[in-house]
């Protein structure tokens, strides 16, 4: 899907690192390594770069239904956290399962290679 790069990668997009792998159709792939600043106290995967990267990959994948000539908010996201990462790079795979006018439905799964490592479930409105 062509989208503006303005529109596609965000400030905060960029200062996590993210990396857009693919976008079209209700879906989008977004990858993070996991650098330095990123890290808890642990040395693993911060949960909130976690949520970020979950949230930026539902939100890509809902504008790639409804257009990026429209926005949406998140109305609730639910994480499921399944496995600490401590290096290397994940990958969100976000799906939009419910494309409703006003809401849309999305479901995520962020891998490291063949591992789980998270499922997210989020609800969003189209402004």
């Amino acid at each position: 899907m062509d989208a503006p790069a303005g529109l596609v990668e965000s400030a905060f997009f960029k200062l996590l690192g993210c990396r857009l792998q693919s976008l079209g159709d209700g879906v989008a792939q977004v990858a993070l390594s996991l650098e330095p600043p990123l890290r808890n106290r642990g040395g693993k995967l911060h949960g909130g770069a976690l949520f970020s990267l979950v949230d930026i990959a539902m939100g890509l994948a809902c504008s790639s239904v409804h257009g990026f000539d429209q926005q949406s908010a998140t109305i609730e996201c639910k994480i499921n956290y399944i496995r600490a990462v401590a290096d290397g790079e994940v990958l969100c795979t976000a799906r939009v399962i419910h494309p409703g006018r006003r809401t849309l439905v999305v479901e995520a799964e962020v891998m490291q290679g063949d591992k789980l490592v998270a499922k997210a479930q989020g609800t969003f409105a189209v402004l």
